[in-house]
Order: structure tokens, then C-alpha cells, then sequence
């Protein structure tokens, strides 16, 4: 392949009424294979009135019916350990991935075949090939590689390329920063907050990042990898270039990705996905420009189809011209803001984590933070626990939380943080998403 920008130019510079006319062909496909296959997608089709044939032109896509991770979870339930989702059974799988489970809720649990598995690297592809990353490359892979789906994808796309992948998982920060160091990696992947701590490690064992051959980070797993003051710190401690990209497990796969053309924007990759932005509340598409929740078509996975799925993620979808890369796929402004269930209501405030750490990454001095909600009396107060690096002292401190505390109000309509200081090392540290945000009050 020359040396060009698009992984595959051919759909990345389709004309956009060719573009949709080749999603409504696959919308089509993957809606006829579901309901002949998935008794799910039988039932719920049936009960909402609706038939593949139906779809004869662009607007009848809301005939579909919308799926939600609850009637999935209630599906796994009812016939475990896979639910009535699937199109078949283990038989013909290769692999099962989890989500997370940081939510604290039942791991969704997925099959996939093997031509799932080639599609889902196909993915990556658009992203790595995207941010710069070529054969000649070599990659590290800073992730545990456990059930939950992570970066597997990715690993697998950096094969594809041809750039040399080194698999970190099982080991200690300490013990990934060396590989990094020893094998001369170019490329590093992990999630936002992980980026930060092998800085950190970095930094604690003498190893220059910076100075260091790694020209990119790719970035997945957690809405910080689009937000721009994280983003920034990040490329501060590697001397490297980061991108944001999205993926989750309902799809094996990323649905999105920042090429280096276009930093703060990250295209829609539009020939294998419908995304749709709702309102919440109605379920009827915004306009362009307008907050709302992402809702997910895929047409790659046939081993569990998936049909206008409620994702619950925060974005704001502006149209392909507003990109300067010669793509005419859509952006999400700012990749994913948040989730909608992670907003928090304060005092009559809304609290986003994303919009905290917004603020708080913007202050080099910090190295950790955890946010606390408690209801004391009868009043609810919220609480940032910070650990500043090592080298602030008392004085530095007083400055640094009073400035802190400041922009917080400004930010939440002048809502109080009460600000504490954490030890060297107290707050945890994570590897995958991270868990900033604890809310103690009492939910009855």
C-alpha cells in the first residue's frame, strides 16, 4: 500500500449519496439476517410491527426498534450465558469477550466468529493507518488481555498493518515502561489514564519518554481520551503524538477514530456503522450540532447482530464538512463527552467526571484524583481528593487548591468542591477504565 493517509480511500472519499445508499443496502442485510437467525430479533420485530422489507429508504430506519443494554442483560439472564441475541451458538464461535464491569453491572457477554474477528481488526486499520502507523512500526500493547474485550482488536489490527506487536499484558507499569525501552517501541496503546501512570513509572525509573523513539499513542477505553487538557498532558510526558479512538464490546470493535488530520474531531467510520443521535427522552434524532445519545447500527459482527442500540454515551455529531481531511464520513465534536448515566445531580448542579477532569488535568502539579459524593445531614457535599506530584509543598499546595477550587465553582454554577489533599501514592491507580467517581448517598 503507498504511502497516502486512508486506510481505504475508496469508502473513506465516497461521495456521501453513494455512502448512504450503501449503508441503507447492508441496513437491509444485516436486519434480514437478524430476524431469519436471532430469536430476539424475531420477537422484537414482530411485536413492533416491523419487517426488513420495510426498509426502502433512509427515514424507514426508525421502524427498527431500539435495543438497550437492559433487555440484552435480561436476555442473558432468561437463557444463559448468552442470551437469545446471537445467531448461534459456541459451536460456531472462536471467541467470548465481557465488557468491563466497572459499572458495577453483569459483564455483557459476547461471541464472535472468526470472520468477526478479521472484521474487527479491519477497524482498527482505519484508525492506526489514520494516526500514522505503518508496517515499519513497532507497537506496544500496555493491556492485561483478560476476557474483557480491550484492545484485542487493535493488537490484532497492528498485525494486519505488518508493524511488529509486543503483547503487554501480565506484568507490572514497571515492567511494561522496560519493554517499551528495551524493544524501542514506536507505538504505544492504553487507555487515557493508564498513559499517565506509565509516564509517572517512567519518570520514577529514569526513563526518558520524550527523548524516546514513541511518536504515537493511541488512545481507547474511556471518554478522557477526548478531552482536550488530558490529551495535551499526555502528549506532554511521552513527547508523542495521541489519538482518541471508541470502541465496545457490543461490536467487537471501534466505530470511531481521530486521524492525525483532523485533531478534536473523530470520524464515524460510516461504511460499517449507522450512528444515530437522540434525544434521551424522546428517542427522536437531534440535528446536527445538538447533544444527545449515541445510538448504534453495525454491520460487521454477524455472530450477534446489532440494530439501533442505546448506547447511553454523551456526543455531539457535526457533518463530514467540517473536516478538513478530505473524509466524507461524520465527526463526533470532541469524540465521547460522557455517559449519560454518569452525570450527577448536586445540590441542583449536574456534575460530569469528564467536565472535573477537564479542569483538574489542566493543573501539571496533580498526579491523581477521586471524586466523593456523601449526603452529610441534610445536605449533599462533594468531595475531590487530590495527589499532587511529590514536589509541592505545603505553601504550593495552598496556592495550587485555592486556584483549583476556584475554576471548579466557575465551572458548576458555583457550586463548593471541598478539596483535600491526598498522600504520594494513596489514590489508585488504573490499567483499564478508571473509577473516579464514588457516590455514597443513600439511593432510597
Amino acid at each position: 500500500m503507498p504511502d497516502q493517509p486512508f486506510w481505504n480511500p475508496k469508502t473513506e472519499l465516497m461521495p456521501r449519496e453513494d455512502l448512504r445508499a450503501l449503508q441503507l443496502v447492508k441496513l437491509r442485510r444485516v436486519a434480514e439476517w437478524a430476524q431469519a437467525r436471532s430469536p430476539h430479533y424475531r420477537r422484537a420485530f414482530a411485536e413492533a410491527g416491523f419487517h426488513p422489507d420495510q426498509l426502502r429508504s433512509w427515514a424507514d430506519i426508525d421502524r427498527i426498534p431500539f435495543l438497550s443494554r437492559a433487555e440484552w442483560m435480561a436476555s442473558q439472564d432468561a437463557t444463559p450465558p448468552y442470551g437469545d441475541l446471537p445467531v448461534t451458538g459456541p459451536e460456531n464461535a472462536i471467541r467470548m469477550h465481557t465488557t468491563s464491569g466497572t459499572s458495577g453491572k453483569t459483564p455483557l457477554r459476547a461471541l464472535d466468529s472468526r470472520k468477526d474477528w478479521s472484521w474487527a481488526a479491519e477497524m482498527w486499520c482505519y484508525a492506526l493507518w489514520g494516526a500514522g502507523v505503518r508496517p515499519h512500526d513497532i507497537g506496544y500493547v500496555a493491556f492485561g488481555y483478560g476476557s474483557f474485550i480491550g484492545f484485542w482488536g487493535l493488537h490484532n489490527g497492528l498485525e494486519k498493518i505488518g508493524a511488529l506487536t509486543i503483547p503487554g499484558g501480565a506484568q507490572s507499569t514497571a515492567q511494561r515502561v522496560k519493554q517499551i525501552q528495551d524493544f524501542g517501541a514506536t507505538v504505544v496503546a492504553s487507555t487515557p489514564t493508564y498513559a499517565l501512570r506509565l509516564a509517572q513509572e517512567a519518570e520514577s525509573l529514569g526513563v526518558d519518554l520524550p527523548g524516546g523513539p514513541v511518536h504515537t499513542v493511541i488512545l481507547s477505553g474511556e471518554p478522557a481520551g477526548a478531552i482536550p487538557e488530558t490529551k495535551a498532558l499526555i502528549e506532554q510526558r511521552w513527547g508523542a503524538k495521541a489519538y482518541d479512538t471508541a470502541g465496545m464490546t457490543e461490536v467487537s470493535t471501534i466505530f470511531m477514530f481521530e486521524p492525525a488530520d483532523q485533531p478534536g474531531g473523530s470520524h464515524i467510520i460510516e461504511d460499517h456503522f449507522i450512528e444515530q443521535v437522540i434525544d434521551p427522552e424522546t428517542g427522536s434524532e437531534v440535528a446536527y450540532g445538538e447533544r444527545g445519545e449515541r445510538v448504534c447500527t453495525s454491520f460487521g459482527r454477524s455472530t450477534t447482530p446489532l440494530l439501533r442500540y442505546r448506547t447511553a454515551d454523551m456526543v455531539v455529531k457535526v457533518p463530514h464538512t467540517a473536516a478538513s481531511s478530505g473524509r466524507t464520513w461524520d465527526l463526533y465534536e470532541g469524540g465521547i463527552i460522557g455517559r449519560i448515566d454518569d452525570m450527577k445531580l448536586v445540590r441542583g448542579t449536574n456534575v460530569y467526571p469528564g467536565a472535573v477532569e477537564a479542569i483538574v488535568r489542566a493543573f501539571d502539579e496533580i498526579e491523581e484524583f477521586q471524586i466523593r459524593i456523601e449526603r452529610c445531614g441534610d445536605r449533599d457535599e462533594i468531595l475531590l481528593l487530590v495527589e499532587p506530584s511529590p514536589t509541592v509543598d505545603d505553601t504550593a499546595w495552598d496556592l495550587l487548591s485555592s486556584r483549583l477550587g476556584v475554576e471548579l465553582a466557575d465551572a458548576h454554577e458555583g457550586l463548593r468542591f471541598l478539596l483535600q489533599r491526598a498522600a504520594t501514592g494513596e489514590l489508585p491507580r488504573f490499567e483499564l477504565k478508571a473509577r473516579r467517581l464514588t457516590d455514597l448517598r443513600p439511593t432510597a
